[in-house]
């Protein structure tokens, strides 16, 4: 109400309803300003919190990308040949504690120094031309004694090849005029062929040094003097291969018989395509072969189908179905699995550590006891060992339980896993036939690797592959009894392939 000079005043009644309606708008005013403001606050919040989920989820990604970054050899189950070269290696690389042996020959340990000959090939007069005091010539004058004698061992250029020529001759007997022609010795088929010795050798370049083929015909030409092909270098694997029949079905047969055997398996890119090599294997046999990695390729080997001793392994479940044997889980790969928890978060996942500590000192017992002849650990060491996993297990599930973030999920997961799986996990200390790891396993299948590696990273073939793989078996377990490689591979180029006369040396 606005009131105009020189107007009458309105009376009292009419002025108050005026104020109560203007006091009404303000207010109507006031609690559309306080709802914008809330809506503003709510949309505020919403929007922050919309950006800590999101800042905590980059957060959590970004910290399992570093981990996933920070994982080597030493921390999960990648080969050591994929550790960066650029990287410095932590100080803590391993969980185990210093031997306090230094680096290098150990005392004890067998050694070779090289000896000088008793028979030299050649020998050179080093005298003196002059007299050292008054430079009188000394040409003619008499040796009066040879106080040092120092040898140079040098290799000799390669002989010419022997070339031996078998003629196949034809007689007439006399008796009824009937020509008979002789008969060439077996494994001579050919007008002109490489003799046993020459494809041993090549061989050996290809299969015991992986060396691509074209350089292993280099090399074998330039050590032998036989200048072959890198045809002839490409299609030797595959002779030695169909060569060893007979040496595949022993070896099957022997590891079927022995009480503990190692397995693993391990990707190799053949034909464009992954595939797997398998093997089963002891410290004195060997035996692989290719597939997927399916329980029918595990089986294909011929080896773990119906076998009723130990197999020592990996936690990869393809194994799972060979019920008839007893399992133990590899404690290498344990070791690495709770390494790569512990380094990355060692204040919340200090079950990890207590855990590690554990298969060590455990692995310890059981190497003492073993080497002390002891069939097992007593009941006190088993029962001990037994109450301080537990207690890890335990404090493992403890301390990761209800927590959000990928290290503690993967930290419930390790802990369930040694939680679900104890009797596997410490099968070595309870049956000291066992080893702690399948080390074993993984050595004899690293050259598949090796040779991928030197090939370009990857097989031609799928058959190429299968072929190495077999020719692997064989030298592996010739050099497990302590046979020479080209001894070896000689023999089977001789049709006299080597075969094992027992699972283990007499």
């Amino acid at each position: 109400m606005r009131l105009v000079p020189g107007t009458p005043h309105p009376p009292a009644s009419e002025e108050l309803a005026w104020l109560r309606a203007r006091v009404a708008e303000l207010e109507a005013v006031n609690a559309r300003l306080r709802e914008a403001a809330r809506a503003r606050d709510e949309l505020a919040a919403a929007q922050l919190a919309a950006r800590d989920a999101q800042i905590a989820a980059l957060a959590a990604q970004v910290e399992e990308l570093r981990r996933r970054l920070d994982k080597d050899s030493s921390t999960s189950s990648k080969p050591p040949s994929s550790d960066s070269p650029y990287t410095k290696k932590p100080k803590d690389r391993s969980l185990r504690g210093q031997s306090g042996r230094k680096p290098g020959k150990q005392p004890g340990a067998p050694s070779w120094t090289l000896k000088q000959s008793p028979d030299p090939g050649q020998t050179v007069f080093c005298g003196p031309a002059a007299c050292g005091c008054c430079g009188h010539d000394l040409t003619g004058e008499p040796v009066l004694g040879v106080p040092q004698k120092r040898q140079v061992f040098e290799a000799s250029p390669p002989p010419p090849p022997e070339v031996i020529e078998y003629q196949v001759a034809a007689k007439q007997c006399p008796g009824c005029g009937e020509i008979s022609t002789g008969l060439a010795p077996d494994g001579v088929t050919g007008r002109v062929q490489y003799g046993p010795l020459v494809h041993a050798k090549a061989a050996l370049a290809t299969c015991a040094h992986y060396l691509p083929v074209a350089r292993a015909a280099s090399l074998v030409a330039r050590l032998t003097g036989v200048n072959v092909s890198a045809g002839f270098v490409a299609g030797v694997r595959g002779k030695a291969a169909r060569r060893l029949g007979p040496f595949m079905d022993r070896v099957r047969e022997l590891l079927a018989s022995v009480p503990v055997l190692y397995a693993d398996e391990t990707p190799a890119r053949a034909a464009g395509k992954l595939h797997y090599v398998h093997v089963a294997c002891t410290e004195f046999l060997t035996a692989m072969h290719t597939g997927d990695r399916t329980k029918e390729a595990i089986d294909a080997g011929g080896v773990l189908p119906g076998y009723t001793g130990t197999i020592v392994r990996d936690g990869y479940k393809g194994y799972e179905h060979l019920t008839d044997a007893l399992h133990a889980w590899c404690g290498a790969h344990g070791l690495r699995d709770l390494a790569g928890l512990y380094r990355f978060d060692p204040e919340d996942q200090l079950w990890a550590r207590s855990m590690a500590d554990l298969l060590i000192d455990a692995n310890a017992q059981a190497t003492a006891a073993r080497a002390a002849g002891q069939a097992s650990l007593d009941d006190a060491q088993l029962a001990r060992i037994r109450s301080w996993y537990r207690g890890a297990v335990a404090k493992g599930l403890a301390d990761n339980a209800g927590k959000t973030s990928q290290i503690a999920a993967d930290g419930r997961t390790l802990a369930r896993r040694f939680r679900d799986h104890e009797d596997m996990i410490l099968r070595f200390a309870t049956d000291l036939a066992v080893g702690f790891t399948s080390n074993q396993a993984e050595r004899d299948v690293r050259p598949v690797k090796v040779q991928q590696r030197t090939s370009g990273g990857t097989w031609r073939t799928l058959a190429g592959l299968a072929d190495f793989a077999v020719v692997r078996s064989y030298l592996s377990t010739a050099a497990k009894w302590g046979i020479d490689a080209l001894d070896a591979l000689t023999w089977l180029f001789e049709n006299r392939p080597w075969l094992p006369s027992a699972a283990a040396p007499p």
